[in-house]
């Protein structure tokens, strides 16, 4: 029952990986990861890793130069604190309107309360920009200068090609 496992059988050892762990990427991502790498370290020249690629050797360079743009600020340190998601700062932002509107409201009703034990008369609410004052129309806006200017010459231009006696000249 006791028997002795030789090393590396097992489950563990299976899950084990051997060397470095590679990033999970697409086909092509890794293929040219493979790449540059291999002409970084000297294993193949530019224009082979280019004919490998089936890219252009200026398409290579600027491959090359974008893999290692994300080489270094993968390497940048990593801000410090909790990461802020557009999701997560716009909760906090609901959160604190809501709360904001509760104490606003608590505060019109203590002014409320205060002026009716001072005896003071609460003051008339007045009508919001989407109500309407009872028994009153609302006054028509003007015309713009330039609306009104342009109506009166269509009219003017009407008038003229009616003729006199309002009938529309005939051709011919």
């Amino acid at each position: 029952m006791n028997e002795m496992m030789p090393l590396g059988e097992g489950v563990a050892a299976k899950k084990r990986r051997r060397g470095m762990a590679v990033p999970e990427g697409g086909r092509e991502a890794s293929r040219l990861a493979a790449c540059v790498l291999e002409v970084l370290a000297g294993l193949r020249t530019p224009a082979e890793a280019a004919q490998e690629l089936g890219v252009s050797l200026p398409r290579y360079y600027q491959l090359e130069q974008r893999a290692l743009q994300g080489l270094v600020a993968a390497c940048a340190p990593a801000r410090r604190g909790r990461v802020v998601s557009a999701e997560s700062e716009n909760a906090r932002l609901r959160r604190d309107n809501e709360r904001l509107t509760r104490e606003c409201q608590r505060q019109q009703a203590l002014v409320r309360l205060a002026r009716q034990a001072a005896g003071l008369a609460n003051p008339v609410a007045k009508p919001g920009k989407g109500s309407e004052p009872s028994g009153r129309k609302r006054r028509v806006r003007r015309m713009v200068r330039g609306q009104e200017a342009a109506r009166r010459l269509r009219q003017q231009a009407e008038a003229v090609s009616a003729g006199p006696g309002g009938e529309e000249p005939t051709a011919g």
